[in-house]
């Protein structure tokens, strides 16, 4: 392959790259999560005994056989409300098994066609839901109800945490669940029964509150007691992960989580694989246990003044190496510069433009010498058309005598993709932009532009860097898929949010000043050239 060609392939390897991926992350939406009240047999759900995972304290014990598997409980009855915990963010759903059944969202970014965002499905399993492992106790646990030392069935939060103890009497020993409220989100949680059996409680099924198609990653992370962060992705379960001390676990869509965390003593999990194939974790415990959790939006801001430590829940798969300084300097921008995220946006696309310019200029005036001569190359592919090797020991005199670097355009093209897909995730992913405004009618950064003038501007913007970006494609498909990419791309982003689409906007308008900038530069160095060789003769 001649080494011109190789730096045309790598431009369309970009432009297919990007396609591919934000073509597949839109036209391709996730499987609907499978309603797992089909599986369970015609008996009432509340007497049914839901799959018990295998407890890390003892591997020997086989979880139960996928086929019995049945779900809990599903959507709760008014009636059946045990007590519902609010403030002017949230309400919290309490059920008659202690468990946090639903949980709405009431700031008015989460609010959508009139109705406030709910955070779970009304099948599957729910946070600080208890399973036993001695089967007549795990057929009690969904049979009997908790009783609750609160009278009142509302709980208002205020600065103050405020704490409600859950009691069930079963058979053979009783099970207290203390939890504390906290007005951030947050809860305590401490588990005692009235004498030593094995159990389990999980953090519940990850959040369904998203329902855009795009790909973004959903499923469970688990911060081990090593510090690292491991990924159950949706579907990619096998039932036999399990993780001793871990830190944090936390079950998650594209903005909210509900997650478990204990940093001091770890939390032995479970993995257990639903018929679905995704994951859903449960912390195995035999006696007392202290524990906390939150339910909510994974805000930045709101986990880092919990802990710290919390943030390492914010998840953009792949690229999150880079996407998390990324958004560290976006958010700092934000915080200390404009208080504007579409602004930030904007900042920063100008402070990754700075500091790749040295490589995109060297770059550019590469492309712009190969520009140049390509007369003169086309001369050599005729002169030597059936000598390859000859051809290619020509071509690099050619290059070497006129100081032309055929890779030297690649390196910019290469730096583009991993930006390009890191901060990809990184605006798809931050809650922060949910409701957040930029100028006139774009009243919020995570939707997509009503009016189409962002995508639009941003197609015109690609076909004006197209016109004056040097190029010299020899094979026709390869210049046509080029051409047509502004139009591909202008369709794709008509509904993808805007502040992804802003980005790419200002990333294409820098890209088209430093294009008339290099190519004045490039036309001053010729006239230069010119005028010393003519001086010299």
């Amino acid at each position: 392959m001649e080494q011109q060609d190789l730096q045309k392939r790598l431009l369309i390897a970009l432009v297919l790259s990007i396609l591919i991926f934000v073509g597949f992350s839109y036209l391709m939406p996730p499987q609907a999560p499978l309603n797992t009240t089909d599986i369970n047999s015609t008996a009432p759900q509340t007497q049914a005994t839901p799959q018990t995972p295998t407890s890390i304290a003892s591997q020997s014990t086989p979880a139960v056989e996928e086929d019995k598997a049945i779900a809990p409980q599903a959507e709760i009855a008014d009636s059946e409300v045990e007590l519902k915990v609010l403030n002017g963010k949230f309400i919290w759903v309490i059920d008659k098994f202690a468990r946090i059944s639903q949980v709405t969202l009431l700031e008015d970014k989460y609010k959508e066609e009139g109705e406030y965002r709910k955070l779970f499905a009304p099948e599957g399993a729910k946070p600080l839901e208890i399973r036993f492992k001695d089967p007549t106790l795990a057929k009690e646990a969904f049979t009997v109800p908790y009783t609750m030392d609160f009278s009142s069935k509302e709980l208002s939060l205020g600065e103050e945490p405020k704490t409600v103890t859950f009691t069930q009497k079963l058979s053979t020993l009783s099970v207290t669940k203390k939890v504390t409220f906290h007005n951030n989100g947050s809860y305590n949680v401490e588990i005692k029964t009235s004498q030593p059996a094995e159990y389990f409680v999980t953090n519940g099924a990850r959040p369904q509150a998203d329902k855009s198609k795009y790909m973004v990653a959903k499923g469970a992370l688990i911060k081990k007691a090593s510090g690292e962060t491991d990924v159950i992705e949706d579907g990619d379960a096998t039932g036999e992960e399990s993780f001793e001390g871990a830190k944090i676990i936390s079950s998650f869509d594209r903005y909210y989580t509900t997650l478990f965390y204990n940093l001091t003593t770890g939390m032995n999990v479970s993995v257990l694989k639903e018929a679905n194939g995704d994951p859903l974790m449960f912390v195995a415990l035999k006696d007392d246990y202290a524990f906390s959790g939150y339910i909510g939006p994974k805000e930045y801001k709101a986990l880092s003044s919990i802990n710290p430590e919390l943030t390492s829940v914010i998840e953009y798969g792949w690229f999150t190496f880079l996407s998390e300084p990324f958004f560290t300097v976006i958010r700092w921008i934000h915080d200390h510069v404009v208080a504007n995220w579409g602004w930030a946006i904007v900042i920063f696309t100008i402070l990754v433009k700075l500091i790749l310019f040295p490589l995109s200029f060297k770059g550019m005036m590469s492309m712009q010498k190969l520009k140049d001569l390509a007369p003169k190359m086309k001369d050599l592919k005729e002169k030597y058309k059936d000598d390859k090797q000859k051809l290619n020991v020509k071509m690099m005199e050619l290059y070497q005598k006129n100081g032309a670097n055929p890779l030297g355009g690649c390196l910019p093209l290469l730096l583009q993709i991993p930006v390009f897909f890191a901060l990809y995730r990184v605006l798809l992913n931050a809650d922060e932009l949910q409701g957040a405004p930029w100028i006139l009618w774009i009243q919020d950064l995570s939707r997509m532009d009503q009016y189409w003038v962002l995508p639009l501007l941003m197609g015109l913007s690609m076909y004006l860097q197209q016109r004056i970006t040097p190029s010299n494609f020899t094979d026709p498909l390869q210049e046509k898929i080029f051409k047509f990419f502004p139009v591909i791309m202008t369709a794709f982003f008509i509904t993808f949010p805007a502040g992804l689409v802003l980005y790419w906007l200002t990333n294409n308008i820098l890209s088209i000043a430093q294009q008339y900038y290099i190519n004045r530069a490039h036309e001053k160095k010729k006239q230069a050239e010119i005028a010393s060789h003519h001086h010299k003769n």
